[in-house]
């Protein structure tokens, strides 16, 4: 067999486009998915029991169902509402809803790994609990699960590429469109693949320095290396 990657190579800027909007995905979602996580964590842990049960059917709705599945769900749930989104902002919403499940049990984890005697402190100190939240626990919460954090917004970014079931432009949907017009699979996704490989690694890079710059811990095992 014989491998040709001209015509691929060809059309390198539609592979760029693609892996342009996987990378706005992977960033928006992140963000947002972070925020929505940490909301429903708190929901989780609070003892309203209404917001906690909440919460929780949220989570295990979300972590028992594929993704593929929740993608179809949100794009003709909403169309059959009468709502109109474009394919992009579908897929902003689904991944959202998708890593904000994962991550609020990430970050339970973390504000359950708090030493009581922090939460106590921070109650001596009159601290009401959005306060404590914010300014006792939230920090070294994100730094004993940052590792599990990292990995969870990697893979949503790999799994941005199922997106392309609804027609979004992305770096999958890219080199399935390629591949159609040169016939030439293998090498198409043999570069899409060192594409999200590259991605990946750089993302675990991007991370690892915003670690460093936000985490005491993290920063002195920088310098000790």
């Amino acid at each position: 067999m014989s491998l040709d990657f001209t015509a691929i190579f060809a059309r390198w800027q539609m592979l760029q486009d693609g892996l342009l909007l996987t990378i706005q995905l992977a960033a928006v979602t992140t963000l947002t998915g972070f925020l929505i996580g940490t909301a429903c964590a708190i929901a989780r842990r609070s003892s309203l029991s209404w917001a906690s049960r909440a919460a929780g059917i949220y989570i295990e709705s979300i972590r028992n169902t594929p993704f593929l599945v929740q993608i179809f769900v949100v794009y003709f749930g909403l169309s059959s509402l009468g709502f109109s989104f474009s394919a992009v902002t579908v897929a902003i919403i689904a991944l959202t809803i998708n890593v904000g499940a994962y991550t609020a049990e990430i970050m339970r984890a973390g504000f359950d790994s708090v030493h009581r005697g922090q939460w106590e402190a921070a109650e001596c100190l009159g601290l009401s609990k959005p306060k404590a939240y914010w300014h006792v626990a939230l920090r070294p919460a994100m730094e004993r699960v940052y590792p599990s954090l990292t990995s969870q917004f990697i893979l949503l970014m790999l799994a941005s590429s199922v997106t392309s079931q609804i027609s979004v432009e992305e770096l999958t949907a890219a080199a399935n469109f390629i591949q159609s017009e040169t016939y030439r699979p293998f090498e198409t996704f043999l570069v899409a693949a060192v594409l999200y490989l590259g991605l990946s690694l750089l993302m675990r890079l991007v991370f690892w320095l915003f670690g460093l710059l936000i985490f005491p811990r993290l920063r002195r095992l920088g310098t000790a290396l």
